[in-house]
């Protein structure tokens, strides 16, 4: 199975985050990365992003994805926002089915705290990676194409996480 991760800057985020990244390119056309997932990864795909660019995000996704969600029991709280944001939504598409009751049942959220001084705005954690394999199904041998790589935390996790599995089988 191929699938991919995209963790792109954020609807609007892009230029405040992002502008001093080597890898800065501007703002993300999301209409053509979802168009890119649709057609290049059809085993599955995940796309993180933030609860205000739902309404931005969803309209462009085939009707067939599920939303999860990142809750942060740590995060960092900003002046003069409240609520805070305290969880961020990642949308799904396919992935591997389970075969029988007997496998473990993936919610459809994670409780991680967020990552810190990892090198970028917005790196993932190594369990909520660990959650968006389990959501589409992952095993190894599968192929997970990061589209956007920033830090190599991704790369990373699905490093060890194959190898967990591995170990188990």
């Amino acid at each position: 199975m191929k699938v991919a991760y995209a963790d792109p800057p954020y609807v609007g985020n892009a230029a405040r985050y992002y502008r001093h990244h080597p890898d800065y390119g501007g703002e993300v056309d999301h209409e053509a990365l979802i168009q890119r997932l649709c057609d290049e990864f059809p085993d599955g795909w995940a796309l993180s992003c933030h609860t205000p660019s739902l309404r931005v995000l969803l309209p462009l996704c085939p009707p067939d994805v599920r939303i999860g969600a990142w809750v942060k029991p740590f995060a960092v709280f900003k002046p003069g926002v409240n609520p805070g944001y305290t969880w961020e939504p990642v949308i799904f598409r396919g992935g591997r089915q389970p075969r029988g009751r007997g496998e473990e049942t993936v919610r459809d959220w994670c409780a991680v705290p967020i990552a810190l001084q990892r090198g970028l705005v917005g790196a993932k954690p190594d369990g909520v990676c660990f959650w968006i394999f389990a959501f589409l199904g992952l095993q190894p041998g599968d192929e997970l194409v990061d589209l956007f790589p920033g830090t190599g935390a991704i790369t990373r996790a699905w490093g060890k996480w194959q190898r967990q599995l591995w170990n188990v089988a």
